[in-house]
């Protein structure tokens, strides 16, 4: 083997150890991803109660439980994804048409996986990577759209007088809303890192071809130096 033919085997051979590393690494926090998508769609943890709110309660995308005073803790919970007209306000309607997209988007990228066994690694690495990025598009119009609908009378009723379109009051922002963030940003960054390894994979498999012809091509010149001696001679000459 030439030193060139070599050099490139070794180098072939780390970039796929690494590559493949970095792929599982992925696919692992696409899981994650997923978990966290599924996660701030169904808990209804998104604003919630403080100490100066004049009555209990939390509201997530389509639920919401609120109770009737401080002193009374007993909290009546509203509000499901099947009867949409529950929803107490079309901006949360909104908001969660957009993350249930989104989590249908990261569970097809999820079920793609099993493509990379039939399909060209590129093409499935690409594929993963615009669902992942239309996942936190959708994700990023659901946390704006959300609170547009603050002003509904049932948040009001909960967080105050001072309450209304993008001012929340007396209430105070809770985890599942930061977690949807956490979810945008996870989902832009396995975006482009799928977008990386896909167009890493053309590369290497350009670079494979290329590699193919060469030594296709030295094979031919030693095939037939072999049979007749004089285009060797003639080559040194």
């Amino acid at each position: 083997m030439l030193p060139s033919q070599e050099a490139s085997k070794i180098y072939h051979d780390n970039y796929m150890r690494n590559s493949r590393a970095i792929g599982v690494l992925w696919a692992i926090f696409t899981i994650c991803l997923a978990i966290i998508n599924v996660v701030v769609f169904i808990q209804p943890y998104w604003i919630g109660d403080s100490v100066n709110t004049p009555h209990a309660g939390y509201f997530g995308l389509f639920h919401y439980c609120v109770g009737t005073g401080n002193s009374n803790r007993e909290l009546t919970c509203q509000g499901t994804f099947a009867e949409f007209s529950s929803i107490p306000s079309g901006a949360f309607k909104a908001a969660s048409f957009f993350v249930l997209l989104s989590m249908v988007l990261i569970l097809s990228c999820i079920a793609c996986f099993a493509l990379f066994f039939f399909c060209n690694t590129a093409t499935v690495y690409k594929t993963c990577a615009w669902m992942q990025l239309l996942c936190a598009v959708c994700l990023v119009l659901g946390c704006l759209i959300f609170p547009d609908g603050w002003d509904a009378e049932v948040v009001r009723d909960m967080c105050g007088e001072d309450t209304g379109k993008y001012t929340l009051g007396n209430c105070s922002v809770r985890w599942a809303y930061m977690l949807a963030f956490v979810g945008i940003m996870d989902a832009l960054i396995l975006s482009f890192l799928a977008f990386v390894l896909g167009n890493r994979q053309n590369d290497l498999l350009q670079e494979e071809l290329t590699s193919d012809n060469k030594d296709f091509a030295v094979s031919r010149i030693e095939i037939r130096d072999a049979k007749d001696p004089r285009f060797a001679v003639q080559r040194f000459h």
